[in-house]
């Protein structure tokens, strides 16, 4: 199975429940693994016959600050959703979604949900 991993991309949003992140914002991270065929572009060298990760970036960056969620579940699907409409020849998209910032009164390096979605 073949995959395409954008690693630790990091987007200013006002994701959350409490109104200071609605009103304030912060980074959050992402991690997004995407499966296509990348067969072709492996014999091509073409950029044409891959899902290419700027352009997966792009989505990613555009509908994930569209809108103001308040919980990164919420905003996770809505990644996966967007990869995969645009997408066709993803079949599978993985996201997990970090929340460096969490008001959360403890020591941790991040809160995180992570999904899987396939297309139907």
């Amino acid at each position: 199975m073949d995959k395409i991993t954008i690693k630790s991309l990091k987007l200013f949003a006002y994701h959350g429940v409490n109104p200071e992140e609605k009103r304030d914002g912060q980074t959050f991270v992402l991690d997004v693994d995407y499966y296509p065929d990348i067969t072709q572009a492996c014999r091509t060298d073409n950029v044409e016959d891959t899902v290419s990760y700027a352009k997966v970036v792009k989505t990613v960056k555009r509908v994930f600050t569209a809108e103001k969620y308040d919980l990164i579940e919420r905003a996770a699907q809505v990644v996966a959703d967007a990869i995969l409409d645009e997408y066709p020849a993803v079949h599978r998209v993985d996201v997990e979604l970090k929340k460096p910032e969490a008001p959360v009164n403890a020591d941790f390096d991040y809160m995180s949900v992570a999904i899987s979605r396939e297309r139907k």
